[in-house]
């Protein structure tokens, strides 16, 4: 499906499936993180096991997509920047982070035009979070 395909009144929550497919993505994403050692540095910032880092990413990607507001009902305004100050984030961080979610979209066969448009909502978001100097 083209962007210019895509209804007006479809959110990207609706043009990527739902929750199922939702979790499927986030779950593709950590599942790759885990896997790849090119992931090594964004893995290491995470806990062991990853489940709650797993549930707060599907919940916050639910309401950013335009799907229930999942991470606002339960744990309020995302902060983005201020949840992540602890970490630091930098080109290698947003870089590492922004290919484990281009790869698992094309794991999950999203079409070309969905993937253009999540990831340069993606790289926005990603950039935005960069907290230290290279």
């Amino acid at each position: 499906m083209s962007q210019s395909s895509i209804p007006e009144s479809q959110t990207l929550y609706d043009v990527m499936g739902g929750a199922s497919r939702l979790r499927e993505l986030v779950d593709r994403f950590y599942d790759l993180m885990e896997l790849e050692p090119e992931f090594a540095v964004i893995h290491a910032m995470h806990p062991t096991p990853n489940d709650s880092s797993r549930e707060k990413l599907f919940m916050f990607l639910s309401g950013w997509t335009g799907g229930p507001d999942l991470f606002v009902e339960r744990h309020g305004h995302p902060r983005l920047r201020a949840r992540h100050l602890p970490f630091a984030i930098g080109t290698q961080e947003r870089d590492q982070w922004l290919r484990a979610m281009a790869w698992a979209m094309e794991d999950l066969g999203y079409d070309e035009a969905l993937r253009m448009r999540l990831m340069q909502s993606f790289y926005q978001t990603a950039d935005w979070m960069r907290n230290k100097a290279d």
